[in-house]
């Protein structure tokens, strides 16, 4: 198993305000009432592990278009857009309530009212991908509540971490967009340490059991931390139907894709799941696979079907349990021996039990 850390880095630039007035000759019109606004323009760049992937490969992330990070972890979609919350916490006024920031022309767009320019105070902001329209807040504003369930999407929810400028500054904000999820895969290889034994292996399915698939977030604009609370929503997830050969050792693992087995992780069938606690005899992964017929010793042991391996989590993961923001990649070892065990059998013949039977014309 391992575990690392992916998260985002979207910085956003504030281009000059602007205006716009129009004029016929000599005829002057009586003045509209409007509002100057500022625009906004969120430019998105993936990082892992401290070192911007933009850099080396361009297509990954440029103006908020959509984006793949190589291996399917740190994916926005420039058709969803993020949702910017800014709270004015000297006296936990909500200044920007949910607002929506959509992508234009390949770039994520914002606008802000030239009222909150006007604001002396310091302001706090907050994001998170993708948008929802049913955020709640409480505690005076100073966190917000953000409902997950994967029926409404597949990229797994970012939030960024809490930012504090006066509004007068604004010219530059860094959103640091993490994931508050798990992000989990398989790799799989038969580790069936007799040769004779060793490639029969055919994978069938690949089921996770018990996942955590429902819940809210609580996002901690004063801390800049948050929490999952968990909806009880567990549900199975199959991983992998079809028919694919296991390789035979560690130098050929595979990742488990949806119908087949790959050689990148970009390639596998990952999901996301909320951050859950491992118990004893709940969580597991269930490996249906056949195995093919075979000759040892002059016997031919006929074809099997539908043989299954089931493995535990518990005890796998440090304090049992899913940390979020994280990235599984659990590896499962098939072994024939817990098929076809030799059975040793120690064999004796006692002595003969002597009775004496007296008067008895039979014996």
């Amino acid at each position: 198993m391992r575990a690392k850390f992916i998260f985002l880095l979207a910085s956003a630039v504030l281009a000059g305000s602007f205006s716009a007035c129009s004029m016929v000759d000599k005829v002057p019109e009586a003045p509209v009432p409007t509002r100057d606004k500022k625009k906004m323009d969120f430019d998105i760049k993936v990082t892992r592990e401290g070192k911007d992937l933009s850099q080396d490969d361009p297509s990954i992330a440029t103006k908020g278009s959509s984006f793949d990070s190589g291996d399917k972890i740190a994916t926005m979609d420039s058709d969803i857009p993020f949702g910017l919350i800014g709270i004015d916490m000297s006296n936990g006024t909500l200044l920007l309530d949910n607002a929506s920031v959509r992508s234009d022309a390949g770039s994520y767009k914002g606008y802000f009212d030239s009222s909150l320019w006007e604001i002396p105070s310091t302001v706090t902001l907050s994001a998170y991908y993708p948008y929802v329209d049913d955020v709640s807040y409480g505690n005076e504003y100073s966190d917000y509540s953000i409902p997950f369930s994967p029926d409404e999407t597949q990229a797994g929810p970012l939030v960024s971490k809490t930012v504090e400028r006066a509004m007068d500054q604004l010219n530059l904000i860094p959103l640091e967009f993490q994931h508050i999820t798990n992000d989990i895969g398989y790799k799989i290889c038969d580790v069936t340490p007799d040769p004779q034994l060793q490639g029969l292996i055919h994978l069938r399915k690949v089921t996770a059991t018990n996942v955590a698939q429902a819940g809210i977030f609580v996002n901690d604009l004063k801390m800049s931390r948050g929490l999952w609370h968990r909806q009880g929503y567990y549900r199975k997830i199959v991983v992998f139907e079809g028919d694919a050969k296991v390789g035979v050792g560690m130098e050929n693992e595979r990742f488990v894709g949806y119908n087949t087995l790959e050689k990148h992780m970009r390639d596998s069938h990952r999901y996301y799941s909320i951050p859950d606690e491992i118990e004893i005899g709940k969580q597991c992964v269930e490996v249906i696979y056949d195995v093919e017929s075979f000759t040892i010793g002059g016997f031919t042991y006929p074809a099997l079907e539908n043989q299954v391996a089931r493995y535990m989590l518990y005890g796998l993961l440090p304090d049992n349990v899913f940390a979020y923001g994280k990235q599984y990649t659990f590896h499962l070892g098939l072994d024939l021996t817990t098929v076809y065990r030799q059975v040793a059998f120690n064999a004796s013949v006692s002595d003969w039990e002597t009775k004496i039977y007296e008067n008895n014309e039979d014996f």
